[in-house]
């Protein structure tokens, strides 16, 4: 890989972070951050500020709902009982009326002037309006009809959401525009207006009303609007007018001024917003706590602004500063080779900046715009372990480019995962080493033309190979009809001898159904003779620095070898030796043969003759096996002649038993010429085999 390919990360990481630096101050979307505000409101009513965090006691909603209309018996409210509530409300101490139900046509039932003259007569009322835009551009103001416009004050409550796609309504927008063009403020502003009795200003990006309240708004002119943590009621959270509301019933069904008296103390100098909470007014919004109704919109809207905006977008040079640094983290981790680390530190990182921007809203309502930098560094991420794969890739081709032609795929894979094999030398550990030869092979292929003898041995190598791929073995190396394999490496294998035994049965049952086809064809049919030992073993790459093969070597290897050249003089096909069966007794069956030693060696070792899985050797061939071991067990305890009885009568069972008729000849042989006192059981091989 080239300079520039291994450079490509790092313009990529600088390109994600300075991308999104300016995407976050344009916010040129705001779906994703709106979800995160939502899960930080969340956490924030819970263990932030109790006393910024609780519903605010300097609103009060008068709200009309369901019930409210079901007692009512009519929809929606009319004028002359709206003017009731006002006045009402009025003479109970309310500081402000708010109604945030637009009147912007005449009432149908002539009830404009007896409206108009209980708004003259309450004064301080407030009423809402609706914003005309056209194009993102603020024409006007959809007001009142004059006559109850003239005797009231007006503002929009139109909030629109930050994104196109979501709906969530998080901040509230003073519009310049609308303030310098038409003195239009929105519904809450003017509210508190109103209850304060200062004007509003905005300028510097604060918005201050009188010497009390100076909210600062962030870029857009937009103050986040704070949603207090509500109790928790049979099906969820109580809703805003459940805490701080009356029901309109309370105040348009009395008849009796003392049951007014007795709620006067939840509406004395405070703002009363009177507003919908019924399901068919259909004015519900999505916000960071869930769907709440328009009028709590407002409400919250209100206290946010009582208590100088709570919320605060951090500077533009705190959220570059945040920015810089984990774009510097980022371009750290670009150092670190080894993928667990450098990965879980980029983890890390970002886990951190989550946590920071957590804490810094929870704690101090500082606002970070988390997405766009979070979006940023999982990008990034992404980055640079591309550019490691393609690294790792372009390793792992060349290595197989060099090692594909003379070394067998897994070796090939292992060499892949682990580089640092490719080196001369090797290293000890336990395996299982495999031998198989065509026994007269020689004679075969004298009856054969050159073709017929290679489809005949390619066919035979083909399907004993597969078995032993298949197990996951290594294929060493070919010796004309003769197979090396082992188990253990380079892949480690707990059950590496369980896996070599299984393959060689499998390659047994494999040449059986080959027999028969043999025979079918009138084809020379195969016998293969299989040794399998397990031992410390030397595995790696041998060789020359201009020619390696990765096999095996030791001790445990030639006795493998010893024991397929055994069973020629047992007439066995499949001989193991006892370590093998030990790794693996509890999951094969065997029939002991002997205690032997093979040429080069000084030490015996007792074999064993491998048949089939577990529980699998039924019927006359356990049978033969049961038979068989009387015999043994009287051959080693050196009664010859009743062990040769006993071989005899294997041959009832099998009458070309291998094992049986060799132990016939000797038992026959150590009858007549007895081994002697100091005889051990042991056998020595005098041939390789």
């Amino acid at each position: 890989m080239g300079p520039n390919q291994q450079r490509f990360d790092l313009i990529a990481v600088v390109f994600f972070f300075l991308l999104a630096m300016g995407l976050e101050y344009r916010e040129a979307f705001s779906l994703v951050e709106d979800e995160t505000l939502s899960y930080r409101q969340i956490l924030r009513t819970h263990f932030g500020d109790g006393l910024l965090t609780s519903p605010s006691e300097d609103v009060v909603i008068v709200f009309t709902d369901e019930q409210f209309y079901a007692e009512y018996n009519a929809y929606p409210l009319r004028r002359t009982d709206l003017s009731t509530i006002i006045l009402r409300l009025k003479n109970m101490g309310a500081s402000v009326v708010a109604v945030d139900m637009l009147l912007d046509f005449n009432s149908a039932y002539g009830e404009d002037p007896t409206l108009a003259a209980a708004l003259e007569e309450a004064g301080n009322v407030l009423m809402v309006s609706q914003a005309e835009i056209k194009d993102g551009q603020y024409l006007g103001l959809n007001t009142p009809i004059d006559r109850l416009k003239d005797v009231t004050n007006n503002g929009y409550s139109n909030i629109a959401p930050n994104s196109a796609i979501s709906e969530s309504i998080v901040r509230l927008r003073i519009h310049a525009d609308m303030v310098n063009l038409f003195d239009a403020w929105p519904f809450a502003v003017e509210a508190v207006s109103m209850y304060l009795e200062e004007e509003p200003e905005l300028e510097n990006g604060v918005l201050s009303i009188g010497s009390e309240v100076e909210v600062p708004l962030d870029q857009f002119d937009e103050m986040y609007i704070d949603y207090p943590l509500l109790p928790s009621v049979s099906g969820g959270l109580a809703s805003l007018h459940d805490v701080i509301g009356i029901s309109a019933s309370d105040l348009l069904f009395v008849d009796d001024e003392e049951e007014l008296e007795d709620l006067a103390f939840l509406v004395d100098g405070k703002i009363a917003l009177i507003g919908e909470v019924a399901e068919v007014a259909h004015d519900q919004f999505e916000t960071p706590v869930g769907n709440i109704f328009g009028v709590e919109v407002i409400a919250n809207s209100i206290a946010t602004i009582l208590r100088s905006g709570p919320l605060k977008a951090a500077s533009l040079g705190l959220e570059l500063l945040l920015g810089f640094l984990l774009l510097a983290l980022f371009l750290c981790t670009r150092l670190i080779q080894a993928p667990l680390p450098r990965n879980s530190l980029s983890i890390a990182v970002m886990l951190l900046y989550v946590l920071l921007t957590f804490y810094t809203y929870i704690s101090f309502g500082l606002v970070f715009s988390m997405s766009y930098l979070l979006i940023a560094s999982v990008f990034s991420l992404l980055c640079i372990n591309i550019r490691f794969y393609l690294a790792e890739m372009g390793q792992k081709t060349q290595i197989r480019e060099m090692f594909g032609q003379y070394l067998s795929p897994k070796v090939v894979e292992d060499l892949v995962d682990d580089p640092s094999k490719i080196q001369l030398g090797g290293e000890e550990r336990e395996m299982t080493a495999f031998f198989s030869d065509i026994q007269g092979f020689s004679a075969i292929s004298e009856r054969l033309t050159p073709t017929e003898l290679v489809q005949l041995l390619n066919d035979y190598l083909t399907d004993m190979c597969d078995i032993i791929i298949s197990s996951e073995g290594t294929v060493d190396k070919f010796e004309g009809d003769a197979i090396m394999a082992f188990w253990g490496a380079p892949t480690r294998q707990s059950d590496h001898a369980q896996r070599a035994c299984f393959a060689a049965i499998d390659m047994n049952n494999r040449l059986i159904e080959l027999r028969v086809k043999a025979v079918q064809e009138g084809i020379t049919p195969l016998t293969v003779r299989m040794g399998v030992n397990t031992g410390q073993m030397v595995v790696g790459n041998m060789g020359s620095t201009q020619r390696m093969n990765y096999t095996i070597m030791g001790d445990a290897v030639n006795l493998a070898s010893r024991l397929e050249g055994a069973n020629k003089a047992y007439g066995s096909g499949m001989m193991i030796s006892e370590s093998t069966y030990r790794s693996c007794e509890e999951d094969i069956d065997v029939r002991e043969l002997d205690r032997i030693m093979v040429v080069g060696k000084s030490e015996p070792v007792t074999v064993y003759q491998l048949l089939s899985r577990k529980n699998q050797t039924t019927g006359a061939d356990a049978d033969l096996v049961d038979q068989f071991s009387k015999g043994l067990e009287l051959y080693k305890a050196g009664d010859f002649r009743l062990a040769k009885s006993e071989f005899l009568s294997c041959l009832d069972i099998f009458a070309d038993d291998g094992p049986a008729l060799t132990y016939i000849s000797r038992c026959q042989a150590f009858a007549d010429n007895s081994p002697g006192a100091d005889w051990d059981g042991v056998y020595r091989l005098t041939e390789k085999g």
